[in-house]
């Protein structure tokens, strides 16, 4: 079966159980977190995908742990991981969480984008968020992060699409015009 299509059903199968729960906020909140330890914790991934490497009581329990534990978690998505764990779906936990994150910002009206800066700026993320509600409606769940490299300006990422108006892309735009202004006087 196409790994796309069974991430998709256990994705929109979650976010139908917390609409009926009314639990939908806390869960998704954890999910967020949850799939942050799912992209940089690579032995975490390793330990829920093996099939055979690990028990189901110790994959359930890592997946608690990583939520603050079993009583911090919320109990849909306990009972949820329950169901992946006996349905031998553990290899496609990841990605489910991502297109359930994705699946619950549309059906609450939310946008997510990446916005990089030299330094923090709470004005730029402020007028970057009214802009985006003005023109599409939608709130802006903004995850903001701080890259000296790019000296000044900012890069905003969204959807498909990126702005890159960084004085670092800048200065690498003028020095490639230059290389190939002076390649075709030598």
């Amino acid at each position: 079966m196409n790994v796309g299509i069974v991430s998709a059903r256990y994705a929109e199968a979650l976010l139908k159980y917390v609409g009926e729960t009314g639990n939908g906020e806390t869960v998704y909140r954890q999910v967020c977190g949850l799939e942050k330890c799912f992209s940089s914790l690579e032995d975490m991934r390793s330990l829920i995908y093996h099939p055979k490497a690990t028990s189901d009581r110790l994959k359930l329990r890592v997946l608690a742990t990583a939520l603050g534990g079993e009583e911090n978690a919320a109990p849909e998505l306990m009972r949820f991981f329950r169901l992946v764990i006996r349905h031998k779906r553990t290899k496609f936990l990841h990605l489910i969480l991502r297109i359930f994150m994705e699946k619950y910002r549309n059906s609450r009206g939310i946008s997510w984008a990446r916005l990089v800066t030299a330094v923090p700026s709470e004005e730029l993320e402020k007028k970057i968020a009214g802009v985006l509600h003005d023109v599409t409606g939608r709130t802006l769940e903004l995850e903001t992060k701080n890259d000296p490299s790019l000296i000044g300006g900012f890069i905003f990422d969204m959807e498909w699409t990126r702005l890159d108006a960084s004085v670092a892309s800048q200065l690498n735009s003028i020095k490639r015009q230059f290389i190939e202004k002076n390649r075709r006087i030598v």
